[in-house]
Formats: C-alpha cells, structure tokens, sequence
C-alpha cells in the first residue's frame, strides 16, 4: 500500500477509520493508523540532548497520583499505584530546548524523557507520572500521543491516559476495525523536529508540534493535555482539527532525539 499523502486521509477507502480527520491526533500527530492496512505512518525527526535515564519501572498497573502542583508535590494513588514526588519549581514556559532530556526508541520513534520531569514510572506500554510543569505537559504530549497509537497495549493507554469526548469511539471502532485488518505494509516513522507552547496553565497545556516524515516534509499538530487525578492526560477531542504542513522549524524550538 502506498504512504498516505501528507496531511490527509485515503478519501477512497470509507472502510478504514483510521484515515478519517476524525481518528488522526490532533495534538501532537504522529501519523496516520490504517488499521484496514495494517499500516501504521508516523511523523518525527530533529536533534536533541542526551542526559541521564530516567523511566523507572514498576511491577503492578498503576493508574495515577494526585497532587497539590505546588512546591514537590507528593502524589496520592487513586488506582492501584501512586506517582513519586518530582520537583514543580520550575514553572517558565520553554522556549529553548529543555536541558536533562533522554531520548529513549519507542517503536522507532524517539520519545523523550527527564529524570524531573518525568514519565517516572513506566509499566509496560503506559508512561505516566509527569511534574505538573511545562516541561512536564511537552513530555506528556510526546509520550502518550504516540503511545496511544503505535503501542501493542493501546487500549490501556488510551484508557488511563486520555480522556475526551472522542476516546470511547476511538476504543470502539479501532476494536471493531483491528478485527477485520490484514497483513499489510511496513510502518514508515519518523521523529520530533520542534515544538512550541500555545497556551500554559497549571491545568491545561496546549503545545504545537512539528513532525518529519522520512521524505522530510514537516507536518505541525496541536495537542492539549490536561492535569487530571495528578498527572497529565491527553485531550481525545470528539472532532480533532487535521495537521497542517510547514515549511520549517522556523518560529519553534528545534528538539528531537535522532
């Protein structure tokens, strides 16, 4: 099956959700899932700093933390784990690269990740436990917008890390579709080029990303990630507006880990 066209959906395959403005992220976009296809398509590149690992793993499922969002904030569990304290001092909107980032292959593209702010704790498929700052809100974004996509367990991500008006039909139709998918082409990926803050308040984040295909067209996507139960979750919104192409990094903060 040939690459999607950047930008837009197979108009003429009505069969395959995943292609329709409706099922593509319109936060941080990483590409299309043609689940009819078995073709998963995602968008990324740019550079970035390495530092120290972070993503501790722990043994259960847990769901969340809460947290008060000032000083340390110590979390408390509101599922079968809790989150630990990471430091929320830091509360200015980047607007360089963000220092002390590990970039870590999830599925071919790389995701960052900060020993403050966060994910602090992986289990399985699911990244979670994020500062409630702004750098904690850009981690989350790049996190669980492609996670909730590309992962094996993605029902659990998109579950316990996404809400909004259009996550229960994502659930359902990508169920339903995944029923009747065939073998098909290999997934192409790419990487994060730049990103920049729309809005930030300590309960909503709203931050544009730039994606590179692999031919090395850009694509820009909006995500809004909200602070919920003590974490960051991703908005799922009933009608997600499509990506738009871009020129260059021009006007963002250059980042990206390959």
């Amino acid at each position: 099956m040939a690459e999607p066209a950047a930008g837009g959906p197979a108009p003429e395959d009505p069969r395959s959700p995943w292609l329709r403005t409706s099922f593509v992220m319109a936060a941080a976009f990483v590409g299309f899932i043609a689940v009819i296809a078995a073709a998963v398509v995602f968008t990324s590149s740019g550079n970035g700093e390495a530092a120290e690992p972070a993503t501790p793993t722990d043994p259960a499922m847990p769901t969340t933390g809460t947290g008060t969002g000032t000083g340390t904030g110590t979390g408390k569990g509101t599922g079968t784990g809790t989150c630990p304290t990471l430091p929320t001092a830091q509360q200015a909107v980047p607007t360089a690269a963000p220092t002390g980032i590990t970039w870590t292959l999830f599925d071919a593209v790389a995701l960052p990740a900060s020993k403050t702010a966060g994910p602090a704790i992986t289990t399985g498929d699911v990244a979670r436990c994020y500062a409630h700052t702004p750098v904690g809100a850009l981690l989350a974004s790049s996190q669980i917008s492609v996670r909730y996509l590309a992962a094996g367990d993605w029902q659990t991500v998109t579950r316990t890390q996404t809400l909004g008006a259009g996550r229960d039909t994502y659930l359902a139709d990508r169920a339903a579709a995944e029923q009747t998918a065939e073998p098909g082409d290999s997934p192409t990926h790419g990487q994060i080029a730049g990103f920049r803050f729309v809005t930030y308040h300590d309960t909503t984040a709203v931050v544009e990303t730039v994606w590179r295909f692999p031919d090395g067209t850009l694509q820009a996507a909006t995500t809004t990630v909200l602070w919920r139960d003590g974490d960051w979750r991703l908005e799922f919104p009933a009608d997600p507006a499509a990506p738009t192409p871009v020129d260059s990094v021009a006007g963002y903060v250059s980042w990206g880990g390959v």
